[in-house]
């Protein structure tokens, strides 16, 4: 290679560094990463498709997580990890450029078939992680101009790398959050329940009122009707706030769940305050 191949060479591989350290950090969430991964991948080395291969271990399969191109596979669309070429580059971890895959017998025609996406030539690299066994693989498919070859490879094997590092984090930070829901949940029944003792306390005081009034209707007594709307009223407040009070929880809870705010902090339950709000309408 000549210095000068050699110099535009580094320059194409630290602008993929520079892209898509830039572009995948920016993002928490796995399928975010995936697709600019991708989208940088096939914008450096100008090819017409590509894919990334998760592996899910539970099935050991390779799964089709997200497709660029003309006719893109369906998301999920899987097949065993030891099969075709993105299985051998799974099981040994090492890449492979491939600039005619007609004359490679691993190359999985049926994949072609699915998606009525012609095959000519492609690359496939593998997802590292850090000093472990791949998590998945990238390919990219059919360049634009002559045939990928190993200095595109030079330049995938970078932006795999940062994008397999990136993967692993969105998913820390997935299983994290999960974990933080989960937690959520397990407090929440606590804290409804004792949300509700004052309005369960307040809808009992209530009825027991109301009958009483309903009884003594022959004997009206003005003063005594006064002082009952009064506590009725005062039932009646303490039941509304409390049940704002478990609405807002609630809402909390479903927006955390929905990723749409931060985790609510619960504080530990402060049981003399739920106490005092039920003896405000017993005494």
């Amino acid at each position: 290679m000549n210095p000068s191949n050699q110099l535009d060479r580094k320059e194409r591989e630290l602008e993929a560094a520079r892209r898509i350290s830039q572009a995948l950090f920016q993002h928490l969430s796995v399928e975010e990463v995936v697709e600019q991964g991708l989208k940088i991948a096939l914008e450096v080395v100008n090819c017409r498709a590509g894919s990334v291969l998760l592996a899910n271990p539970e099935t050991k399969e390779l799964v089709f997580y997200h497709s660029i191109g003309d006719q893109p596979l369906r998301p999920g669309t899987a097949f065993p990890w030891t099969q075709g070429i993105a299985g051998s580059v799974f099981a040994t971890g090492e890449p492979v450029v491939i600039k005619d895959v007609k004359e490679v017998q691993r190359h999985l025609e049926e994949i072609d078939q699915l998606s009525g996406f012609h095959t000519r030539d492609l690359i496939a690299i593998p997802l590292n992680r850090w000093e472990g066994h791949p998590i998945g693989v990238l390919e990219v498919m059919n360049k634009r101009e002559y045939r990928l070859n190993q200095d595109d490879v030079a330049i995938l094997m970078i932006i795999g790398a940062f994008t397999a590092l990136a993967i692993e984090q969105a998913r820390l930070f997935q299983e994290a959050k999960l974990a933080e829901v989960a937690r959520i949940l397990g407090d929440i029944g606590h804290d409804v329940k004792n949300m509700l003792m004052p309005v369960l306390c307040g809808t009992s005081l209530l009825r027991d009122e109301m009958n009483t009034v309903f009884a003594d209707l022959p004997n009206f007594d003005p003063d005594k009707g006064r002082a009952s709307h009064e506590l009725c009223l005062e039932v009646i407040e303490m039941v509304a706030n409390n049940a704002k009070r478990i609405q807002e929880r609630v809402k909390e809870i479903a927006d955390c769940v929905k990723g749409l705010t931060s985790p609510p902090r619960f504080a530990p339950c402060k049981l003399h305050h739920v106490v005092a709000s039920v003896f405000d309408i017993l005494k």
